[in-house]
């Protein structure tokens, strides 16, 4: 049986939201144009359903760096900090972006 695109994105946040120790609200996989996700204030974290498709480990970066911002508003040193010591090659993933944005 094949997954969609939700479990497995859904699956990979609660994996990382646990070894990260955050706990978000809930985790919405959604057709989103100009970004790969986005942290909401309330703790939501959105991911783009296309996010499937690219390597896993660019789905890594990506997740991490919604969640942390459940810890970290900021990009700040911390922030960085912890991108660094969970997805030692995140800077190289942030240049593979492509059009869409990565942001909180």
């Amino acid at each position: 049986m094949r997954l969609t695109a939700n479990q497995v994105l859904t699956r990979k946040a609660m994996t990382w939201a646990t070894k990260i120790r955050v706990n978000p609200s809930r985790i919405v996989i959604a057709e989103l144009t100009t970004k790969w996700g986005s942290c909401a204030p309330d703790g939501v974290i959105t991911l783009a359903q296309d996010l499937v498709d690219t390597p896993e480990s660019f789905q890594d970066y990506v997740v991490v760096h919604e969640l942390l911002h459940l810890r970290y508003r900021s990009h700040g040193k911390a922030f960085t900090a912890m991108m660094t010591a969970l997805v030692p090659g995140w800077r190289e993933l942030e240049k593979s972006s492509g059009a869409k944005e990565v942001h909180g």
